[in-house]
Formats: C-alpha cells, sequence, structure tokens
C-alpha cells in the first residue's frame, strides 16, 4: 500500500509522527510526504522534522502564506502532478488548514480515496477559515478517522451514516505524540521561571481584529505583573502587534516559536495554559492543565464539558477569574476522552484493511 501525506502546517507535522513512525514499522506500507509550504520558518516547520524524526519530506511546494484562494488554488497545482506520478492507493490529510481542503480536493478531483485524520470538530463558527475547511474536507473524505465521541456525533448529526464513507472513532492522534515524548522535552534556551503561565496567541479572529487583540494583551499584561507569563509569539501575532504598535510588558517572557520538545518541556512545568490554539488545548489536558481559551467556541467540546477548559473569549474579567481558579491546579483525570495513545495503529490497520484504501 502506497499513501501519500499532505502536510503543511505546525499542527500537522506533530501529528504526523505519531503515524509516519507506525508506518516505518510495517514492511507493506510505503509513504510519500507532501510538504506544502504553508509554515515555512525554520521554528515553525524543519524544526519538528528534526526533532520528532519525521522522514523529510519528498515534495517540497513551496507555497507560502497568502490570500485563502491563492494559497489553496496553489497548492492543488503543485500536489496535482506528485499524485498523478506517484499512483497512490489514497492519500492521507490531518485537521483542518488550506493544506488539508487543497490535498483532499486534488486527490477526489481524480478519483483517489481520502483520509482525514481528526475529523468531525465543529467549532459552529463559519467565520472560522479552519471551520470552512475541515467540513467540506470531512464532506468528500472516504475514512474518516474521529478523536472523540463528540467529533462522531457531530457527523452523526449532519448524516455521514448515509453517505458513501466510513467514519471511525479511533482516539486522538495527538495522544499518541504526547504519551511518546512526554519524557522528551527539551528545556528552551531562554530563562525560564519556577512558576509561570504558558500563552499562545495566533487566530486570524484574535490577531486580526485590532479590539480583540488590545483586550488580549492588556489581560496578558495585567497577568504577568503577578505571575510570569511565556509567550511564545508567532511571526502574525509579532507583525500585528508591531503594526498596532501594542506594548507588551517587560515581565511577559516573550519568545519565538518553540519547537515539539521545548513545547513539551514547558508544558510540564507551567501553572495553567492560555491560548487559541486548538492543538495546544487538548496538549494542556494531556499533560494535566488547565486552560482558559481566548476563543468564543472551541472544537474541543468535551475539554469544557469536563471543566478542564474555560472558554473565556477575550472578556477581561472572564481571563482573570480563570486564571485566578484554576493557576496550579493540576488535572486528574479518569474519563480517557482521547483514547490511550494508539490511535495511529488504529488507523493504518483501517487503511490496510477491508474497506480502507
Amino acid at each position: 500500500m502506497k499513501i501519500v501525506t499532505i502536510l503543511g502546517a505546525r499542527p500537522q507535522f506533530i501529528k504526523a509522527a505519531a503515524l509516519s513512525r507506525a508506518i516505518a514499522s510495517r514492511s507493506d506500507v510505503q509513504e510519500v510526504i507532501v510538504h506544502t509550504g504553508q509554515h515555512y520558518d525554520d521554528n515553525m516547520s524543519d524544526v519538528f522534522f528534526r526533532q520528532m524524526d519525521i522522514p523529510l519530506p519528498d515534495y517540497q511546494l513551496n507555497v507560502a502564506s497568502s490570500f485563502h484562494g491563492d494559497m489553496t488554488g496553489r497548492m492543488m497545482m503543485g500536489i496535482e502532478p506528485v499524485l498523478l506520478k506517484e499512483k497512490p492507493d489514497g492519500v492521507v490529510v490531518y485537521g483542518d488548514t488550506n493544506s488539508t481542503l487543497a490535498g483532499a480536493l486534488t486527490a477526489k478531483k481524480i478519483h483517489l480515496k481520502v483520509a482525514h485524520v481528526e475529523a468531525g470538530l465543529r467549532s459552529f463558527n463559519m467565520s472560522m477559515p479552519e471551520e470552512i475547511n475541515r467540513i467540506l474536507t470531512d464532506r468528500i473524505a472516504d475514512l474518516l478517522f474521529c478523536p472523540s465521541r463528540d467529533a462522531l456525533n457531530n457527523l452523526q448529526r449532519e448524516g455521514f451514516d448515509h453517505f458513501a464513507c466510513a467514519v471511525h472513532e479511533v482516539g486522538d492522534i495527538m495522544k499518541d505524540v504526547a504519551v511518546y515524548y512526554k519524557d522528551r522535552g527539551v528545556k528552551p534556551v531562554f530563562p525560564l521561571p519556577e512558576s509561570f503561565v504558558l500563552a499562545t496567541l495566533h487566530r486570524a479572529e484574535n490577531t486580526d481584529d485590532a479590539g480583540r487583540l488590545k483586550r488580549l494583551v492588556h489581560a496578558f499584561n495585567d497577568i504577568s505583573m503577578e505571575t510570569p507569563v511565556v509567550l511564545p509569539l508567532h511571526p502574525r501575532t509579532r507583525a500585528r502587534l508591531d503594526k498596532l504598535s501594542l506594548p507588551l510588558n517587560k515581565s511577559l517572557i516573550v519568545t519565538e516559536p518553540v519547537g515539539y520538545l521545548e513545547m513539551v518541556y514547558l508544558l510540564t512545568r507551567c501553572g495553567l495554559v492560555i491560548t487559541d490554539s486548538g492543538g495546544l488545548q487538548k496538549e494542556a489536558y494531556f499533560f494535566g492543565r488547565h486552560c482558559i481559551t481566548v476563543r468564543d467556541q472551541t472544537e474541543w467540546t468535551e475539554l469544557v464539558t469536563h471543566g478542564y477548559n474555560t472558554l473565556a473569549g477575550v472578556d477581561y474579567d472572564a481571563i482573570m477569574a480563570a486564571r485566578n481558579q484554576f493557576f496550579a491546579r493540576e488535572i486528574v483525570s479518569n474519563e480517557g476522552l482521547y483514547g490511550i495513545g494508539r490511535t495511529a495503529e488504529r488507523i493504518l490497520d483501517t487503511m490496510a484493511g477491508t474497506g480502507g484504501f
């Protein structure tokens, strides 16, 4: 069986590490990796291939960030000749980025099977580009691998039982990665306080809205006056802060984006996570940390239901109240919300079995 894997963004590199490792353990499966170039800086791309032993991409398309239509179209133009040349049994896409949609659309147009890892997630906010990408990818995929029961239920409510596809609840592949790397964290090169809040900020809904960004900076600055805040800063966020001349307190520890192993180190030592990242919400849970999500909706609804994640939006008072309630409170969970860390094996067995690729 030959699989073409389409990657392009930081979260996808992390997820692919688990499946690529499972593929490498089998002699009957070949993987061809296509990197679209959606994330292209070393600390947003190359570092993950080095740290996580992901095979180097067989094809590098170098499609950098641009307008959504332009980026997605150029990705499809680059992916199609690769698929025609390689003639795989199927194509694997991850998550909800433009690379995800471009890979799925291109494959289906030339009648190849598509497997969507992390299917069924819904924020129910159609202003999010990620929501559009995941809905469209789900609808045309042949194999839909759901990370949770909530994701499976979403697809059932949308009528996927009546579509020509196979839906499987397999657990979350990022749980596999967390289990494998939990004791392999690498200390970042910058000085780290004994107690701190870990924060990230990059979603367009926050960075492109000056009012929302100002309120979040205000909250981060005030939290940092009491507890140090480590803020690995996404290039888009840094550019917006500079453009709007929004000052960050000197008590904020602002760094470049960090690799996955550095993030593991930070997660195992922080007292709380504040983020608008989908992946980091789960990683906080995997490493026993409460999370404040600075968005109005989340696709990881089960974390909110169980009280591990607080949806605060950009409400200053809500952020501060959650910070006071949950800082340094570890999560002890017995629910097993996202499987037991063997999702990659289940996905690979399904793709290689009857009804797969």
